[in-house]
């Protein structure tokens, strides 16, 4: 039962962390979201693509750096490409969303806008989350199973030789 909690305590902890990174990320994609709506004539979704790709970049800094800094560092090229393809894929669900409220729905007021961004970013997180843990930022085994192994071989050892067990 114990190994269970702990489990769950890391899936917590991962989670909360996760939760920062992307909330922060939320803010920088919101922000740079406006500020090039405020700044330029570019279109919505011009503008969305962009601030999603300075929150990927955001993110991946504070994934990589701070989320999953005890996971597997080897294969940095293999990380950062699954990173890159599973963002942009996350790229496409939130901006998919956009454009369709802006140009099948004709919801484009700022309000509006930020309304279908803010939902978009919400569902493409549920997919990155999901995809980021399970095969870009891998975990390494749990010291819980090592620690686990190494009592059933000395348990089975001491079976082997019980007259070492007495002294």
């Amino acid at each position: 039962m114990e190994r269970g909690s702990s489990g769950l305590q890391r899936l917590v902890r991962e989670v909360a962390k996760f939760g920062a990174v992307g909330g922060a990320g939320i803010l920088v994609n919101l922000g740079v979201f406006n500020l090039v709506r405020h700044v330029t004539d570019l279109p919505v979704v011009r503008a969305s693509v962009i601030a999603t790709v300075v929150a990927i970049i955001f993110n991946y800094l504070g994934f990589r750096y701070w989320t999953y800094r005890d996971r597997e560092k080897s294969g940095r090229t293999r990380e950062l490409t699954l990173f890159l393809l599973f963002s942009a894929v996350g790229l496409v669900i939130e901006n998919g969303l956009l454009y369709l409220a802006t140009y099948g729905f004709g919801w484009d007021s700022p309000l509006q806008s930020n309304v279908f961004k803010f939902v978009g970013i919400g569902v493409a997180t549920l997919f990155r989350f999901w995809s980021y843990r399970t095969w870009v930022f891998k975990a390494l085994p749990a010291r819980e199973a090592v620690a686990d192994a190494e009592a059933i071989l000395e348990r089975a050892a001491d079976a082997e030789n019980p007259a070492q067990r007495v002294r």
